[in-house]
């Protein structure tokens, strides 16, 4: 797993997009004790569940495979010429 330049904030961003998308379906908002690793595992699985993403194996599902894919999920949204891309 290669590290992505800006990875942390571009986990920032995705889990953001995430919980919005989340919000548009008609789930509720992070009550405001929930950690960041759930933050990150709860959107990970909506995407999975959706199709959105492709899910990890199941022996490679834990916390910092889940951050790393949803970096690369939300690079891959953002335009070309986005500051996080650069």
């Amino acid at each position: 797993m290669a590290k992505i330049k800006n990875e942390v904030q571009l986990l920032k961003r995705a889990v953001e997009v995430a919980e919005k998308y989340a919000k548009n379906r008609g789930f509720a908002a992070f009550p405001a004790t929930t950690t960041a690793n759930e933050k990150v595992e709860c959107s990970y699985r909506l995407l999975v569940n959706d199709k959105l993403i492709t899910p990890l194996a199941v022996d490679q599902e834990n916390i910092p495979n889940m951050k790393h894919k949803l970096a690369i999920w939300i690079s891959r949204q953002l335009p070309k010429d986005h500051p996080l891309l650069k």
